[in-house]
Parts: C-alpha cells; sequence; structure tokens
C-alpha cells in the first residue's frame, strides 16, 4: 500500500500517487458518509439506514422526506462542512507554524470567534445570522491581531504559537466579562453556543458555509504544492521559485476564513483542528517516522485532514446522540473530552522528542 504510482494522461501530464494515501483518503469519505446516514436516522423519530438512503433518493414518505431533509439534513451538512473545514484549517497551521500544537485551538482564533458572537449577543440582542456575522468578524480580526504581533522579518512558527497562547488568554477573560454583565436569556444562549454544537442547524448556515468552501478549499489544494516546498525551510523555498511570504499571507487567510467560518456555523467546537491533521497522517504515513518520539515526518496531507475533520466532528455528533440522547450533549463537549486526552499524549510524544 506505501507504493507510489505515476498516473500518466494524454499530454505528457503525469501525476505521482500514493496509493496508501489514496485508499486513507477514500476510506475516510466512506465513513463519514456512513457516521452521516447513521446521524440522520438518529433521534426521536429513528429511520432505518435503508430508509434514510431512500429519502434521500426522493422515494420516501412524506413524514420521512420532512424529517430528513428539513430537520436533519441540515445538521449533518453543517458538521461534515464544519469539521472539513477545522480539519483543512488545522493542517494550514501546523504546517506553517511547523509545530503540532499549532492549531486555531491553541493559538484563540475560536475564542476570538467567540469574542465577537458575544458581543452581539449580549450587546445588541442580535438574531441567528448576525451573531453568525460577529462570528465570521471576531475571528478574522483576531487572526490579523496574532499575525501582526507576531511579525518580525516575517513569522516564526514558535512565535505565532506563543502570541496566539498570549491572545487566547486575554479573549478568554474578556468572553467570561462578557458572560457576567449579560441578563441570564442572553447568558444562556451564550453559553450554549460556546459549547458548540450542531443542534437547530438549518439550511441558513449550509449555504454560506458551502460557498466559503467551494472556493478556498480548491484554492489550497492547488497551493499544497508550494507548501510542501516550505517546509524545507524558506531559503530552500525561494530557491525552487516559491513566493514564500505571499503564499504564506495567501494560506493564512484562508486558514482564518475557514476557521472562522465553521466557528460561526456551528459555535467554537474545540480539538477537531488539533487531532485530525495529526490522525490523518498518522493513517497515510505511518512509517515516515522522524526523531525519538515516532512522530510522522512533515508534510501537510491536505485532503486527508480535511476527510479526518469531518468523519470526526459527524461521528462525535452520532456518539453523543446515541449515548445520552437526542441533543442531551453537545458536540463539543464529545469533542473536547477526546480531544484533552490527544492533548496529553501529544505533549508526551514530543517532550520524548526533546521538542517540548
Amino acid at each position: 500500500m506505501r507504493a507510489n504510482r505515476v498516473v500518466r494522461a494524454p499530454g505528457g501530464l503525469s501525476v505521482r500517487l500514493d496509493v496508501r494515501a489514496v485508499t486513507v483518503v477514500g476510506l475516510l469519505l466512506l465513513a463519514a458518509l456512513a457516521a452521516s446516514v447513521a446521524l440522520i436516522g438518529t433521534g426521536d423519530f429513528p429511520i432505518p439506514a435503508g430508509d434514510v438512503l431512500k429519502t434521500l433518493a426522493g422515494n420516501g414518505d412524506a413524514g420521512q422526506e420532512f424529517v430528513v431533509n428539513e430537520l436533519r439534513l441540515p445538521r449533518v451538512l453543517v458538521g461534515l462542512l464544519a469539521g472539513a473545514s477545522l480539519g483543512l484549517g488545522g493542517a494550514l497551521f501546523q504546517a506553517l507554524t511547523r509545530n503540532p500544537l499549532g492549531s486555531p485551538d491553541v493559538l484563540g482564533l475560536g475564542q476570538g470567534a467567540a469574542a465577537g458572537a458575544l458581543v452581539v449577543i449580549v450587546l445588541f440582542s442580535g438574531t441567528a445570522a448576525q451573531v453568525t456575522l460577529g462570528a465570521l468578524v471576531g475571528g478574522l480580526a483576531t487572526g490579523l491581531a496574532i499575525h501582526l504581533l507576531a511579525w518580525k522579518q516575517g513569522v516564526h512558527g514558535y512565535r505565532l504559537v506563543l502570541v496566539g497562547i498570549g491572545v487566547s488568554a486575554i479573549l478568554t477573560a474578556v468572553n467570561g466579562y462578557l458572560l457576567t454583565v449579560s441578563d441570564i436569556v442572553d447568558a444562556t444562549r451564550a453559553v450554549v453556543w460556546m459549547t458548540g454544537s450542531l443542534s437547530g442547524r438549518d439550511w441558513d448556515q449550509v449555504w454560506p458555509l458551502l460557498g466559503l468552501c467551494a472556493v478556498l478549499v480548491p484554492l489550497v489544494l492547488a497551493n499544497a504544492r508550494g507548501l510542501r516546498m516550505m517546509e524545507m525551510g524558506d531559503d530552500a523555498a525561494n530557491a525552487l521559485g516559491v513566493r514564500v511570504e505571499r503564499l504564506r499571507g495567501l494560506l493564512m487567510v484562508a486558514a482564518v476564513l475557514l476557521t472562522a467560518a465553521a466557528t460561526a456555523a456551528a459555535g467554537p467546537v474545540s480539538f477537531v483542528a488539533l487531532t485530525a491533521p495529526q490522525l490523518a497522517r498518522r493513517l497515510a504515513f505511518p512509517r515516515c517516522l522522524k526523531g525519538a518520539g515516532g512522530t510522522p515526518a512533515p508534510g501537510p496531507h491536505l485532503l486527508s485532514s480535511l476527510c479526518m475533520g469531518a468523519a470526526l466532528l459527524v461521528t462525535a455528533d452520532w456518539a453523543s446522540q446515541r449515548v445520552f440522547g437526542a441533543d442531551q450533549l453537545p458536540v463539543g463537549v464529545v469533542t473536547g473530552v477526546l480531544g484533552g486526552v490527544y492533548l496529553l499524549c501529544l505533549l508526551v510524544t514530543e517532550r520524548g522528542a526533546g521538542r517540548v
């Protein structure tokens, strides 16, 4: 499965494919789709998987079509798109910072989006659309602030992580203050949103996220080769013809937009952006190790990270409903617990390798 295959097309074009990586992407897509079908069928009105597929094909009865197409399908699509956005955004941040801890969770982008949403909820009692816009603006403003504070003749990975941790601490305090000065109704609404949940999502959240992904995902994948060269160092990438600062800025903006859009749609779902790229890397390239800690060799692995993020978020939402009942436990709690355990394991691994 680790063999590389060269696929030749008419006109002299050839593409090298890693068979294992392609297989992992295919299996992750199947897992995400299977979890999606199971999630659509889960709830107070359970629907067998066969009936779910039949209804999605347009052959279900009126009751099933309403439940599937109007109530549950938008939730699943938001989960898939938000998970894919977080997985891809996390992979970009980790590649640009050259640090497995360089994810939006650690850098404070989720807290920034939460701050933007809280301002709209607490100060203006905004609608759902206004809260989404506030979260998007908050995430973008936080990303810009972190980049400017970390800039010193370029952006160094560890400096970006350290600045992000500081900004995250400040925003956590700001969010706590906003919750304390709000009334009980707004505070309850804000806490539910800040936990990260797919409950109540409808088509109004699907279309903006789908449109943004349709633009940013092809843009990011088209620049994957330049990102791979940048991991050899800026000087080597410049020598190979990569405009390093221009590409780094473009991909940083794309990563911030993907993370902010996912947060605006589903709330600050924690640790998906941190764990998805690492798990995807270990599945696709298990033997490419470096150092004493056994960490896989560097590489963005963007497509597999995208698929892993989608599969993780939808599976976590399905598990929360199966174990605790429909809408009893927000998906952000599940990903937070599992992601926290993974973060501790990652820190132990990095410490064993002498990198932290």
